[in-house]
């Protein structure tokens, strides 16, 4: 498979929150090849706390996104410790929403790959977010957008989630201990209850409740800049299609303004970006479907490397849409 990993430097950007965000870079990794006629292209952004290595396991020749029929790019988000960042900047870093992230992301196609139009932009959880916004702000040259353990605005109640995640992280008195107490909120929430009743973690080959919180969870947060996630926790509470000029606010106008084919594709029993979101949102949508994902594994069914079941429901939806 043909991978290339660069970076695009995107110069001082004034953000919309005011403020720039200076000497501003996008780091990203392509997949496969760009054909003449420049429509195989697939957008992948990244999610939470996530880099590139951690999602590309979806790019795949057996997998919905197969590089040897698409070109795909994953950009990685502001905040997220590779591309610019809290801890890579010299100075106070601003405040940077998805709007930020996807006017940018969309620079680095027309600029570097001289692309106008996207065949699908795939999201999970935040990087669905920004799949919403893509499809929101640039119109006709989204064809497809895949919203999975996403929405077009960040719920209340996934908002108070996140103000639990934000007072561990400052409340603790070194850096490891606030990641530490994170990951075990986190775990709490990302998997359903039937999850653990059903004690699904032993298959994932841990010894003990304990290790899979100490292993999993807390390593998986410990590794990245407490700065960075904080900012980007920050991009993720703000997150709203219609909060822009484009729409002013009015989230059903800018629900009705996507001409993309929508797959809305939830799970079953996420806690925090949950079906209720998804359906409130079909129904101002044009060209849109919604499939839940029937899974016991939380906002994790959305993203799921290690559990074959939902990873195939999804390669078979997605796959359903490209080919529509």
């Amino acid at each position: 498979m043909r991978t290339r990993e660069d970076a695009f430097d995107c110069g001082d950007v004034l953000l919309q929150r005011g403020g720039t965000l200076r000497k501003a870079r996008i780091v990203y990794k392509t997949f496969g090849m760009l054909n003449a006629a420049r429509d195989n292209v697939i957008v992948y952004p990244t999610s939470y706390s996530a880099q590139h290595p951690d999602i590309e396991w979806l790019v795949n020749v057996e997998r919905c996104l197969d590089p040897s029929r698409y070109f795909v790019v994953i950009p990685n988000m502001f905040t997220n410790g590779l591309s610019t960042s809290p801890s890579n900047y010299d100075g106070e870093f601003p405040q940077v929403t998805t709007y930020d992230n996807v006017t940018q992301q969309r620079r680095l196609m027309n600029e570097v790959f001289g692309v106008e139009r996207v065949k699908m932009v795939y999201g999970w959880s935040m990087g669905a977010q920004q799949a919403y916004h893509w499809a929101a702000l640039f119109g006709a040259s989204v064809e497809r957008i895949v919203v999975n353990c996403g929405s077009a605005k960040t719920a209340p109640h996934n908002f108070v989630f996140l103000e639990g995640v934000r007072a561990a992280l400052m409340a603790a008195r070194t850096e490891e201990e606030a990641k530490r107490a994170m990951g075990r909120i986190y775990a709490g929430w990302a998997l359903s209850q039937t999850f653990y009743r059903r004690e699904l973690w032993r298959g994932l080959g841990f010894a003990s409740l304990e290790d899979f919180l100490v292993r999993s969870w807390e390593a998986g947060f410990v590794r990245r800049n407490c700065r960075d996630l904080l900012a980007q926790l920050w991009t993720w509470q703000n997150s709203d299609i219609s909060a822009n000029d484009l729409y002013r606010g009015d989230l059903q106008m800018a629900l009705a303004g996507i001409t993309a084919k929508v797959l809305l594709m939830p799970s079953a029993t996420d806690l925090y970006f949950q079906t209720n979101d998804n359906l409130e949102e079909l129904p101002h949508l044009k060209h849109a479907r919604l499939i839940e994902i029937p899974s016991i594994w939380g906002h994790r069914a959305g993203n799921p490397r290690d559990n074959p079941e939902d990873a195939a429901f999804i390669d078979q939806q997605v796959t359903a849409l490209l080919e529509s």
